[in-house]
């Protein structure tokens, strides 16, 4: 009762004022911002694809919702701009249908959509004929949809196009004077900045994440499969307001906790083994980004807290560096830092410097020895995809509107030596790492979090336990099950 009486005082304290909705003015001024931006031509911005079979999930492409707020499939914004200004914007949908809404649920329909997004609306089935008129009067044609490996240079024949490059390459056949230009950067290089609404969205993410972790820790039992903590994960999304997973669910037992992206959970958790739960709920299209790793029998190892703490340490030190108007590659180069010197003393490389060679061959190339235990980058921007980008990707400063993650992490893979090209170097050092290698293999730690940048600063929002203290407790004190739902708070939680 004592735990659950804490629990629910948590929450509370956790959960911020409810995001407003996004109004169709934040929608109509995005979409401005961008044509302002493309010279005269036509933008045209298509929605995902109603999936093959009906009965299964649709998810909207992030970049049409970004400019319309439509979350209906098979849809197309076409914007025309001439002289410099917006002559004409039309959003072309489904028509009302009623005997195939049986089977899919209402649509809003032509009328509908002028309605719910003050743009006029036209039937889906006009849109190749809009097109061809507008590439017949010799339009540069700005596109934000989905292109894949076609685009690529020397991408052949046989390499499959996307339904909306076939679109296009079919007009580009029949007005060879046709300029085609993928759009999708400048959509991404605007989404990078979230607004107030934006950043609330997330943070409603992020807080029901961190109930899930809290939910997770503490029924983690030896014994347990890794799909009874995903159900758990997911089951308390869901009940608490969110839309779905934003990415596959990662609970990562023992040698699983050195896979990155580890989803398969259906493996069984032995006592000696370190749990990665790597989970972010979707709220409203915002995705959160959390990861916590602890120790399956509830109390760190002395191998397990040696590893915990040097990522703690290195995730701790970006944080130092997460200010604003700082520049975000200090987080990294300070993170980087602090794990190639931990590693060093652990004995699991050389010295904080110290090379092997990553390629071999004729002419062998060379790659920090800490990259063997740390292979990706310290973070991402989250928002409507889980890696979502940031300003500061282009900027390289951290600024107001910046939501982000700080991920640090050390994966001991047990044959980690055996993956290094087979070069004279690499096989002494081998054998110079080989007994550090079998002192903490199959010990994976992550420890990620989820921060926003405000005119108040950056602040960390994913609040749940992090430090071995804080785990220990928390699992020491054991699960009774589920938190009550709050409803009041899940009816805030699912407003318009």
């Amino acid at each position: 009762m004592f735990r659950r009486l804490i629990l629910l005082a948590t929450l509370a304290l956790i959960t911020p004022s409810v995001a407003r909705a996004q109004s169709q003015q934040e929608f109509a001024s995005r979409r401005a911002a961008i044509a302002a931006g493309m010279p005269d031509g036509v933008l045209v911005a298509l929605g995902a694809h109603e999936p093959a079979q009906d009965y299964l999930s649709f998810v909207q492409s992030p970049s049409f919702y970004y400019l319309t707020g439509f979350k209906e499939p098979d849809a197309a914004l076409v914007v025309v701009k001439q002289g410099g200004h917006v002559a004409s914007t039309t959003m072309f949908v489904q028509p009302r249908e009623p005997s195939r809404e049986v089977w899919t649920g209402a649509r809003v329909g032509v009328e509908g959509v002028t309605r719910l997004t003050s743009i006029p609306g036209r039937d889906v089935k006009d849109l190749p004929t809009v097109l061809d008129s507008l590439a017949a009067a010799g339009g540069h044609f700005f596109v934000v949809g989905e292109f894949g490996n076609g685009q690529e240079e020397g991408a052949s024949l046989l390499t499959p196009r996307t339904p909306d490059e076939q679109i296009f390459e079919k007009l580009k056949r029949a007005h060879t004077a046709l300029v085609v230009t993928p759009y999708n950067d400048a959509v991404l290089a605007a989404r990078g900045k979230k607004s107030p609404t934006e950043l609330a969205y997330i943070r409603q993410a992020v807080d029901i994440t961190v109930m899930a972790q809290r939910e997770a820790i503490p029924a983690i039992k030896p014994g347990m499969n890794e799909f009874e903590i995903q159900a758990l994960i997911e089951y308390t999304f869901r009940r608490n307001g969110a839309d779905r997973p934003s990415f596959s669910t990662i609970v990562g037992s023992g040698p699983n906790s050195t896979t990155l992206h580890y989803n398969v959970d259906d493996r069984y958790i032995a006592p000696t083994d370190m749990v990665v739960m790597d989970i972010g709920a979707s709220y409203k299209g915002y995705a959160a980004d959390v990861t916590r790793s602890v120790p399956a029998n509830g109390k760190f190892s002395p191998e397990q807290r040696a590893i915990y703490e040097l990522v703690r340490a290195a995730q701790a030190s970006a944080e130092r560096q997460a200010t604003l108007g700082a520049r975000a590659r200090l987080m990294t180069d300070s993170s980087s830092a602090v794990l190639a010197a931990g590693l060093a003393r652990l004995g699991l490389i050389e010295s904080p410097t110290a090379m092997y060679d990553c390629f071999g061959g004729s002419s062998p190339r060379e790659c920090p020895q800490y990259r063997l235990y740390y292979m990706h980058g310290l973070g991402h921007g989250i928002g409507l995809e889980v890696h979502d980008p940031d300003q500061f990707y282009r900027s390289g400063i951290i600024g107001v509107g910046s939501a982000f993650t700080i991920e640090p992490g050390i994966y001991v893979r047990e044959h980690v030596l055996e993956e290094m090209p087979d070069t004279p170097r690499n096989r002494a050092l081998a054998a110079k790492l080989r007994d550090a290698v079998a002192k903490y293999r199959n010990i994976g730690v992550r420890i990620e979090d989820d921060y926003m940048a405000t005119e108040k600063g950056v602040e960390w929002i994913s609040r749940a336990p992090r430090e071995i203290d804080e785990i220990e407790a928390l699992m020491r004190a054991g699960s009774r099950g589920p938190a009550p739902r709050n409803a009041s708070l899940v009816e805030k939680y699912r407003a318009p």
